[in-house]
């Protein structure tokens, strides 16, 4: 049987670019800077759907605000755990 896998996503949302970093579950998860993607609903959708086809569950975190909304808009038809999270 094959290995569960698990992953955490955190975005950094702006206005241009996103900062993205992914973090698998597990002691031995490996945590990877992704890098800075293009914030437009096409780039993002791509990123989102490559980072979700390499793992069983992936759960996305980002900030609330002007630009998270709409990423949360975005994500949510795509996969099924996607946390806005307050800003402070």
């Amino acid at each position: 049987m094959a290995d569960y896998r698990e992953a955490f996503v955190g975005i950094d949302v702006a206005k241009l670019k996103n900062a993205i970093a992914v973090a698998e579950s597990g002691r031995d998860g490996e945590v990877r800077y992704f890098g800075e993607v293009d914030a437009s609903d096409g780039s993002m959708r791509r990123i989102i759907q490559r980072i979700a086809a390499k793992f069983d569950h992936v759960h996305f975190c980002y900030e609330a605000g002007p630009t998270g909304y709409g990423l949360y808009r975005l994500i949510h038809p795509l996969v099924i755990n996607a946390w806005l999270l307050p800003r402070h």
